[in-house]
């Protein structure tokens, strides 16, 4: 797997969030040439939505073909589809709305009103074997955005706790009693990030300073998820200078 030596540092928030869309763009706009089909997976939070709203404002983004990318989602809160809390809904509030992109290539796991918890992984991870090539439990995204936590969670795989561990042909699982709330969510497992060709991890302010460190020192997953996230082409982290303060 690629090394995390791969760092892009910029001043603050939105010069990050910026050159994040700028790359993003870049690398759909050749996935989608011709007739290729991308598959992304997106974050929530305050960098992943605020990359997408950067994507939106920038005029190249009318160079990729948004009809042949398919969209997904690392984790979900298991809450109401309307809530605010939801991040598909901040996605399609920030970018998916204004793009030309059919509604079956936007992947949205259930809300808390579609049926149970356990219910909603399951049919999460049906989907995701629909799309996975040869019997493989997910798709291999092109990209996977992700964000960082102040205790280095990624998606909704937290430190100390058995989510992180799964491994197999799992791809999807209920998380309950999470330590950051909603209580209730669904998460990729650490393996199916990892089939990811390009992981993406994006990261601004001071209060992720000491978890950014702990990642690039190579914490132990159990203690820092997102240290173990790896792409099998690239792996970025993508920082501001507050985040690597330490």
């Amino acid at each position: 797997m690629s090394s995390l030596e791969n760092v892009v540092v910029r001043a603050d928030k939105s010069a990050l969030a910026h050159a994040v869309a700028e790359r993003l763009i870049s690398e759909l706009a050749v996935l989608t040439a011709g007739d290729g089909v991308a598959h992304v997976s997106l974050t929530g939070g305050s960098m992943g939505i605020g990359t997408l709203a950067a994507v939106r404002d920038l005029p190249d983004r009318d160079d990729v073909a948004w009809s042949r990318v398919h969209f997904w989602w690392s984790d979900e809160r298991f809450v109401p589809r309307n809530d605010g809390e939801r991040n598909a809904r901040q996605a399609r509030e920030a970018l998916l709305d204004a793009l030309d992109v059919p509604d079956v290539n936007v992947h949205e796991p259930w809300a808390s009103e579609d049926g149970s918890l356990d219910d909603a992984a399951k049919a999460y991870a049906d989907e995701l074997s629909a799309h996975g090539p040869d019997g493989e439990p997910a798709p291999a995204f092109d990209i996977c955005l992700l964000g960082v936590g102040p205790d280095a969670h990624i998606a909704s795989l937290f430190p100390g706790r058995e989510e992180i561990h799964v491994s197999g042909g799992v791809a999807v699982l209920p998380v309950r009693n999470s330590p950051k709330p909603p209580p209730e969510r669904i998460t990729f497992t650490l393996p199916v990030i990892n089939r990811s060709a390009r992981v993406w991890l994006v990261v601004a302010g001071a209060d992720k300073a000491e978890a950014v460190a702990r990642v690039r020192a190579g914490a132990l997953a159990g203690e820092a998820p997102a240290s173990a996230a790896r792409g099998t082409l690239e792996t970025v982290l993508f920082a501001d200078k507050a985040a690597l303060a330490d």
